[in-house]
């Protein structure tokens, strides 16, 4: 009976916390042509739904898929609807991601914000989450879900300021990282492109076994192309750190005490792997957690 009151008392905080979350701004929905455009797979592995407010991103043995956002941003507040593929998955990768151009010819270094979700064969599912600035990476988490994301759509959120990273999923979150740059830890700065895809990441994603081809296609689906960020036309990144935006001011630079219980709930009982565990003595950010 404790066990099953700890577990009602979790789920009500998640439950909580998806009502109360202050980044869940109602708002119409758009068109995917408004603000993405698709980069790569060919017209078979992409399908448009519900006038265009639905994309479904199919892989098979020929190629994958994937789109992007048609403009850059500085900071903002990402979110999108995905449901992932429904069959024995080992090996396909779905993505919703920030990454910046890498300008190698000038010098730029790649910054990069990642949920990628590792596909299954019936056991817990798990999403990872990474975080890559001036192309140091190597800050992989996994977490176990809470919930079947194959059954129906949930919400998963990235929120980047110049204070902090959190990751959310259904407006909890899961993943903060702070901003340490002035001690000497790396922090995403770049202007970045919103993307999504569905690729092979086999032997990766998949313990070293081979994707099932013969349960391909392989289908993910995406809704919510609103987006809540700073555009930066003429790369001026500072116009993106101004307090007027939302996701900027003072009530982002931290989780407030709701979202604080929230996230070490989520941590203690669904975080699998943790690379501060393993590799903290190489990352700065580590010590300081």
């Amino acid at each position: 009976m404790a066990h099953l009151h700890k577990q009602q008392n979790f789920c009500f905080v998640l439950f909580f916390m998806a009502l109360t979350v202050v980044y869940a701004r109602k708002a119409a929905e758009v068109s995917f042509q408004q603000n993405y455009k698709i980069i790569w797979g060919n017209p078979h592995h992409v399908f448009f739904l519900q006038h265009g407010r639905e994309v479904q991103l199919s892989i098979d043995k020929t190629s994958g898929a994937g789109f992007r956002s048609k403009l850059e941003y500085g900071s903002g507040f990402f979110q999108m609807r995905i449901k992932i593929p429904n069959k024995d998955s080992r090996g396909v990768v779905t993505a919703f991601y920030l990454t910046s151009k890498a300008y190698e010819h000038m010098g730029a270094k790649h910054d990069e914000i990642d949920f990628e979700f590792l596909g299954n064969n019936g056991e817990p599912h798990m999403l990872q989450t990474n975080i890559f600035a001036s192309d140091e990476g190597g800050r992989e988490q996994r977490h176990s879900l809470w919930f079947d994301p194959t059954i129906d759509f949930h919400t998963y959120a990235i929120l980047w300021n110049q204070h902090q990273i959190v990751f959310y999923v259904d407006g909890v979150a899961i993943r903060v990282f702070k901003n340490y740059s002035k001690l000497g830890v790396s922090y995403p700065s770049k202007q970045m492109h919103i993307t999504a895809s569905i690729w092979n990441g086999e032997p990766w994603a998949s313990n070293g076994k081979r994707i099932d081809w013969n349960q391909a296609p392989f289908t993910a689906q995406f809704q919510g192309f609103n987006i809540h960020g700073c555009q930066t036309h003429y790369h001026n990144k500072y116009a993106c750190y101004s307090p007027h935006l939302w996701w900027n001011d003072n009530k982002h630079w931290k989780l407030n005490p709701q979202q604080q219980q929230a996230y070490q709930n989520v941590r203690k009982k669904h975080l699998v792997y943790d690379y501060c565990s393993d590799r903290g003595k190489l990352h700065k950010e580590c010590q300081m957690n």
